[in-house]
């Protein structure tokens, strides 16, 4: 990890008025939980995504979603958050930045106390049936998944879902608010364990907001960026925090 490009990035947040973060699953990934593709340990590694974590098979074939997709949610439920989680929860409450915008279905940025999250895809520990629109918590799909095929609607036997955006699932109506107000506001984007090649949401690197990268791979976006810190999530925002 470079210091010349932390204290960059130090100083561009200490410069800054209004600094939001964009989070993906890099960030996570030190509380165990797999990123989307890495070889060898990815989430979707041993299959296809797109042939199993589609809103066409779940409502097509939803034995097979909640035999495959499924199975690999309830396991993401029982993780807590690592030091960079915590570490931005304190930059908020100090108000180094004002809200974090992440693509992570985990819950874990408002586990560890970040008050504004906009989760761009949802969130695994939420769920819904898809006649009635009843709340269900996650527990509930648990439950009936362990006994039954299909989770069913105690209210209108409805098929019950995940609140998590699927391969085929429309963006939520407010991300291309969050995207509206970033453009208008931010004046400084915190890019962190995102590799930023999953559109709609890589295309807020490309508002023209000036931004930092903390990421362990390179991205498309370094170049552009006023500081590039390759390293774990964690351990950057940790040093980024004791130079504020």
């Amino acid at each position: 990890m470079s210091d010349t490009e932390v204290k960059k990035l130090v100083e561009a947040l200490k410069n800054s008025n209004n600094t939001y973060v964009l989070t993906g699953a890099g960030m996570s990934t030190e509380s165990g939980i797999p990123d989307f593709r890495s070889q060898g340990t990815g989430l979707w590694n041993d299959i296809d995504p797109i042939k199993y974590a589609t809103r066409d098979v779940l409502l097509s074939e939803p034995e097979k979603f909640f035999q495959v997709t499924f199975k690999r949610f309830v396991s993401l439920v029982d993780k807590k958050p690592n030091e960079g989680h915590y570490v931005l929860s304190e930059l908020e409450k100090e108000g180094i930045i004002k809200g974090i915008i992440t693509q992570n279905i985990d819950g874990l940025h408002q586990e560890a106390g970040s008050k504004e999250v906009w989760e761009v895809h949802g969130n695994i520990k939420k769920s819904h049936c898809m006649e009635c629109s009843t709340a269900f918590p996650f527990e509930e799909l648990v439950s009936q998944v362990e006994t039954k095929d299909v989770p069913e609607c105690k209210n209108c036997g409805g098929v019950l879902r995940p609140d998590v955006v699927l391969f085929g699932d429309p963006m939520p109506d407010d991300f291309f608010e969050i995207a509206a107000e970033l453009k208008q506001n931010c004046d400084f984007l915190l890019i962190v364990g995102t590799s930023l090649q999953v559109y709609p949401v890589a295309g807020i690197a490309e508002l023209g907001i000036p931004m930092g990268i903390i990421n362990l791979d390179s991205t498309p976006h370094d170049i552009k960026a006023k500081a590039v810190i390759n390293t774990k999530c964690s351990q950057a925002l940790k040093q980024i925090k004791e130079c504020l």
